[in-house]
C-alpha cells in the first residue's frame, strides 16, 4: 500500500500536475480503494476544522507584512547600511549579500521574497563593480534560503500545524543554526576570495562615521524582528497574535517612510491573497491525505515497521537526508515538504528523534531543494532577476554553498543541541 502511494504521488507529480490536486487525488484514490467507509465525505468538515485552525492565521499576516516590507523601500537601506559593515573583506558585496539576506529573512519568512528583494538590489553591482557572476550570484541564490530557517519563518509555520509542534520551540531552534548557516556561508566566500582574489571585485571602504550614520537604517527591521520573534519568545503573544503586531509594525514603518500609498498597499493585499490561496489549497490537501493515511492505517504500518527494522537512527536520518537531497532536484520546497512529510514524519518519530529537532533538520534539507538543480526555485529566482547571462552560472556558484548546508546538516545530526538547547532554555526558565 506505502509502495503504491508512492508511486502514484510520482507518477502524479512528473506529470506535471499542481501539487494540490496531486494530494487531494492521491487521498481521494487510497480513500476508495482502501478505506472501510467513504473517507472523501469527511473534505468539508476536515477544511473547516484546518482552515480555523488559529495557528493557520498567522501565515497571511506573516505573508502581509512582508509584502508591505518589499515596497517600503526598507531592503536598500538596509542592504547600503550592512555594505560599509561588512565590504572590507575579501568578497565585498557577496558578505552584504548574505547579511542582508539574513536580516530580511528575520522579517519576510520566505526565502523566494528575500532573494528576490536582495537580488534586486544587488545584481546591477556585478557589472559595474566587475564581480565574478557564479559565485556572486550563488551567494544570492543561497542566501534567499535564510527565510525559511531565520524566523519567522512560514514553512516553520505548516510544519508546526503539520506534526502539531509548537511555532515558538520550532522558532527559537531554527535561530542558531539559521546565523550559523549564514556565517558558513560568508566563511564559503571568505575562502574562495582568498584562494582566488579576483573572484572579490572592486570593494569600497567606509569610515566609522559614515558606519555609524548607517546603523539608523538598521534600527527598523531589529526593533520589528524584536516586536515578532520576541513577543513569542517572551510567552506575551502566540505566532498568530504576534504577526498581527508585526503587520501593524510593517505598516507604521512604511508610513514613516512615505512609502504606504493605496495602490501599493492594495497590491500588497492582492499579493497576499494569491500566495495565501495556493499555500492553503496545498495545506488543505494535506489535511485531507493526512487524514486518510492514518484511517487506513498506512501512519500505524511505517510506524510499526520501523520499529521492527534493526537499523540504528543514524543509519534511517542518514536515508531520510539522502532522500530529500534526490526530491529536491526534483521538487518545489512547498510541494516537497507537504507531500512527504506525512509519510517521513512518522518514521522519523519512531526511530526516536526530538520532533523539533527534526523540524530544523527538514527545513534546513528543504532549503537544500531551492538551489539544487534542475529545479531549484531560487536559481530560477536570481536567474529571473539576472535577465541575460547563461544559467549554469547560477548553478555553479550555488555549489560551494550547498556543501555549507550539508556540513550543517552533519552538525545538527551530530550536535544536536545546536537546535534543543534555546527552547529547553526557555522551557526551563519559564519553570
Amino acid at each position: 500500500m506505502v509502495i503504491l502511494a508512492l508511486a502514484v504521488l510520482v507518477v502524479l507529480v512528473t506529470g506535471g500536475v499542481y501539487i494540490a490536486a496531486v494530494l487531494g487525488l492521491l487521498g481521494a484514490f487510497l480513500g476508495e480503494f482502501f478505506a472501510f467507509f467513504p473517507l472523501l465525505r469527511a473534505v468539508g468538515n476536515i477544511s473547516w476544522t484546518a482552515s480555523t485552525d488559529f495557528v493557520l492565521v498567522s501565515v497571511p499576516l506573516f505573508i502581509l507584512m512582508g509584502e508591505i516590507l518589499l515596497r517600503s523601500g526598507m531592503a536598500e537601506d538596509m542592504f547600503e547600511s550592512l555594505d560599509k559593515w561588512v565590504n572590507w573583506m575579501p568578497g565585498g558585496l557577496m558578505h552584504t549579500n548574505i547579511a542582508s539576506c539574513a536580516m530580511f529573512a528575520a522579517t519576510s519568512g520566505s526565502s523566494v521574497a528575500t532573494a528576490a528583494t536582495i537580488g534586486t538590489v544587488s545584481i546591477p553591482n556585478i557589472e559595474r563593480r566587475g564581480y565574478n557572476p557564479p559565485l556572486f550570484l550563488g551567494s544570492l541564490a543561497a542566501g534567499g534560503t535564510l527565510g525559511i530557517l531565520i524566523p519567522p519563518s512560514i514553512n516553520m509555520i505548516i510544519y508546526a500545524v503539520l506534526t502539531e509542534t509548537f511555532v515558538g520551540d520550532l522558532y527559537l531552534a531554527g535561530l542558531i543554526p539559521g546565523i550559523l548557516l549564514a556565517a558558513m556561508f560568508s566563511v564559503v566566500i571568505l575562502i574562495a576570495c582568498l584562494y582566488k582574489p579576483s573572484l572579490s571585485g572592486t570593494r569600497t571602504l567606509a569610515s566609522w562615521s559614515d558606519r555609524l550614520t548607517a546603523l539608523r537604517h538598521l534600527i527598523a527591521p531589529i526593533v520589528l524582528f524584536v516586536i515578532v520573534v520576541g513577543s513569542i519568545y517572551a510567552g506575551v503573544a502566540t505566532p498568530t497574535e504576534a504577526a498581527s503586531l508585526g503587520v501593524i509594525g510593517s505598516l507604521i514603518l512604511a508610513l514613516a517612510r512615505r512609502r504606504l500609498t493605496w495602490l501599493s498597499l492594495l497590491r500588497s493585499f492582492e499579493g497576499t491573497m494569491k500566495t495565501t490561496a495556493m499555500v492553503m489549497l496545498i495545506v488543505l490537501a494535506a489535511f485531507f491525505l493526512n487524514f486518510v493515511l492514518t484511517n487506513i492505517g498506512v501512519t500505524r504500518f511505517i510506524d510499526n515497521y520501523m520499529k521492527g527494522l534493526d537499523i540504528s537512527p543514524l543509519l534511517g536520518i542518514l536515508a531520510i537526508v539522502l532522500l530529500y537531497l534526490i526530491l529536491g532536484m526534483f521538487m518545489e520546497t512547498l510541494s516537497l515538504m507537504i507531500a512527504t512529510l506525512p509519510i517521513v514524519f512518522p518514521v522519523a518519530m519512531a526511530l526516536g528523534f526530538d520532533k523539533v529537532w527534526f523540524g530544523v533538520l527538514f527545513i534546513v534539507l528543504i532549503e537544500a531543494a531551492l538551489i539544487t538543480p534542475p529545479i531549484g526555485m531560487n536559481l530560477f529566482v536570481v536567474q529571473a532577476i539576472r535577465e541575460k547571462g547563461p544559467f549554469r552560472d547560477v548553478v555553479i556558484g550555488s555549489l560551494p554553498f550547498l556543501v555549507a548546508m550539508l556540513v550543517l546538516i552533519g552538525l545538527l545530526i551530530a550536535f544536536p543541541e545546536l537546535a534543543t538547547w534555546a527552547p529547553e532554555a526557555v522551557r526551563a526558565a519559564r519553570s
